[in-house]
């Protein structure tokens, strides 16, 4: 497998008989996604995408075949360069399956060592743009449309090796359709029934994302569809459709949101964020960035989330604390992450580590931020943004002594030496800080992806900017990519009623 992403096409490249690129719009693990035309002056023909004919000349203005009209199209079309990947596709494209949840491809190209999907392009937006949360609604009209269309896919013979949100496509009414899918196999009966429930526990993987930080019963369910409890897509349709009324009735306030992006010179995601409701009293949130690559970073970044919140959930809820016992509470949430993560690069023989920022919220008016490394935490209160926690980094440092300014330190060569992380070593220091929230407040929690690239004022604009808090996580991450993209992008924006 190429494991380094290809450089992209520019503007104006042809690709295939029939397509010119017009940009690069999207990047995710091992794809980037482009919009493009055919509206290719170099050809005297053009094809038509009714029925396929190829040689109508371009001054005609309906097929010479099948007499459909003929204008300039859009496409979405998605590269990816896992060459090991490609015939199993390429059998499924030939298969030319139809169903409302799909979105097959009209045409397949390999070119220089990658392979192009692509699709007719009608204001499509991907789920990869969507922030969490969504409602328990939207979440259960998902799980019942994607498992329908899995259903048709295992009839007709089409296993997949996963299933992310890089694969759903939304479209114009809202509705989603599966697109450039990593095919497993093609077969030419259907899928045997003890095969059919893998792709569904990566449903609830994607699912589970998306669940607002108070949908506790929803989350339960969710987390066991990703332990695989349910064996098919017809069984877990079932058990959405006997739940889906209770759960779809439930609503939250939009007070918090989330969203994570590969950035545009990753090739992997090593960030991961996590949120809790821990009691009615406690709200975890929390912000990961890994270091150590495949199967190091990304494995210690969520080891790491998963153990805090359910370390500290589990300790919150044995008996009422008082503000002093709630800060020891998160310090031992955080030695319990970072020991588990030290045990697991130890077990594994990784030197795997990662930062660690979280807030905990108590009776919605007293914050514990706590933080390890250089991923940060931000107050945003009367349109003013100010740093809450330390960075414990070589340049923070020497910016502490004086030797270099704040500014410098931002382009410093030595920008990403830290001094402390989460699993590099036991019973590590923590930094606690109390902030006494007002209403109003909004809390930032991110990696350097976004602080690194996004100077702090214009992340005070953007806050000022827009109050939803989706649509803030959205135009931070966008922010991010405008200001180079280097690294992984990870946030939480937290609003205090």
């Amino acid at each position: 497998m190429t494991t380094e992403r290809p450089d992209h096409l520019p503007p104006g490249t042809h690709l295939g008989d029939h397509l010119k690129v017009e940009g690069l719009v999207r990047l995710s693990e091992g794809r980037m996604f482009y919009l493009m035309n055919d509206n290719r002056e170099d050809r005297p023909t053009r094809r038509c995408w009714e029925c396929g004919h190829p040689d109508t000349p371009r001054e005609q203005a309906e097929c010479g075949n099948c007499g459909a009209p003929l204008k300039d199209r859009r496409f979405l079309v998605s590269a990816r360069w896992d060459e090991e990947r490609f015939e199993y596709y390429q059998r499924f494209s030939r298969l030319g399956l139809k169903h409302p949840g799909l979105a097959p491809p009209v045409e397949v190209i390999t070119h220089e060592g990658q392979l192009y999907s692509v699709i007719q392009y009608n204001g499509e937006g991907l789920m990869l743009d969507e922030a969490a949360p969504l409602s328990n609604q939207r979440i259960l009209d998902l799980a019942q449309r994607v498992s329908g269309t899995l259903a048709f896919l295992h009839h007709n013979g089409v296993r997949l090796q996963d299933l992310t949100r890089a694969n759903l496509l939304i479209q114009p009414d809202n509705t989603v359709r599966l697109f450039d899918l990593e095919v497993a196999s093609v077969n030419g009966s259907p899928v045997n029934e003890e095969q059919r429930g893998h792709e569904i526990a990566f449903l609830g993987e994607v699912l589970s994302r998306y669940c607002d930080v108070g949908a506790g019963s929803l989350c339960s369910f969710l987390q066991s569809v990703r332990e695989g409890e349910y064996i098919s897509p017809a069984s877990f349709g079932r058990a959405v459709e006997k739940r889906f009324d209770a759960f779809a009735a439930e609503s939250y306030p939009s007070l918090a949101s989330g969203m994570s992006d590969v950035g545009l010179v990753r090739q992997l995601n090593e960030d991961n964020w996590g949120w809790r409701k821990m009691s009615d009293r406690a709200t975890l949130y929390v912000v990961a960035d890994g270091m150590g690559g495949h199967d190091g970073g990304e494995v210690a970044s969520r080891v790491a989330v998963d153990t805090i919140c359910q370390g500290a959930t589990e300790r919150e809820q044995e008996t009422p604390m008082g503000l002093d016992a709630m800060e020891s509470l998160l310090d031992e949430a955080f030695q319990t992450a970072n020991n588990t993560v030290k045990e697991e690069a130890e077990q594994r023989g990784s030197d795997m580590g990662t930062t660690l920022v979280a807030m905990l919220v108590l009776d919605g008016r007293m914050g514990f931020i706590a933080n390890v490394g250089d991923s940060r935490a931000y107050l945003h209160r009367g349109e003013e943004l100010f740093q809450v926690s330390r960075d414990h980094s070589l340049v923070a440092k020497m910016v502490e002594r004086g030797r270099i300014t704040a500014e410098e330190a931002r382009t410093h060569p030595h920008s990403n030496i830290l001094l402390r992380t989460v699993g590099t070593e036991r019973d590590i220091d923590i930094d606690i800080f109390r902030v006494e929230l007002e209403s109003g407040d909004k809390v930032l929690l991110c990696s350097d992806g976004l602080w690194g690239e996004v100077e702090d004022r214009d992340l005070e604009s953007l806050l000022n900017t827009y109050e939803d808090t989706r649509i803030a996580s959205r135009e931070l991450i966008r922010a991010a990519h405008h200001g180079g993209g280097k690294d992984n992008v990870t946030l939480l924006v937290v609003t205090v009623e």
